[in-house]
């Protein structure tokens, strides 16, 4: 017997005994074996005894499709009153540090440390002001110009995508 899925709008048949064996089919036994097909997610099922051999199948249909890929799922990002503004505030800045990368934005080399830069920081070009971790890796993002670091746009630990505005220095 083979187990496979087929589609709802399935055909039962029987497969009639050979000419020679001479024995008449119980019509009512190949229904209780296409019932039992029917309730099951069987295609085919095929019952012998001495010389008479019933098989019941259905047509399975298949729907031929493209390779499946695991599609991406939606994360709700965290609820925080004052990322509204900051994300309101990004595309204002001609002049803003953008992420070279997708990944996770850190503003501080560890948890216990005080952040790379802050609001008011004076940076000089070339300068480390914060960390994007992407594949496990952790990059160094530093400023692209000498300032005055005016705005922070992002949280320590959020996600970022490639081009966002992670910080302004004027």
């Amino acid at each position: 017997m083979s187990k496979t899925s087929s589609s709802p709008a399935k055909t039962a048949r029987a497969a009639a005994p050979k000419a020679e064996t001479g024995q008449k089919i119980d019509a009512g036994l190949v229904r209780q074996i296409a019932d039992m097909l029917s309730e099951s997610d069987l295609t085919e099922i095929e019952v012998e005894k001495g010389d008479l051999r019933i098989r019941v199948s259905r047509q399975a249909t298949l729907i031929a499709a493209g390779p499946s890929y695991p599609q991406p799922q939606a994360f709700a990002a965290p609820a925080a009153a004052p990322a509204a503004p900051v994300a309101a505030a990004a595309p204002d800045h001609a002049d803003s540090l953008k992420s070279p990368m997708v990944g996770t934005v850190y503003l501080r080399p560890s948890p216990d440390s005080k952040p790379f830069v802050e609001v008011g920081s004076l940076v000089a070009s070339g300068q480390k002001v914060l960390l994007v971790e992407a594949m496990k890796t952790f990059n160094d993002i530093v400023a692209h110009r000498s300032g005055v670091v005016t705005a922070v746009l992002v949280e320590d630990g959020q996600p970022v995508e490639y081009g966002q505005p992670l910080l302004v220095i004027a």
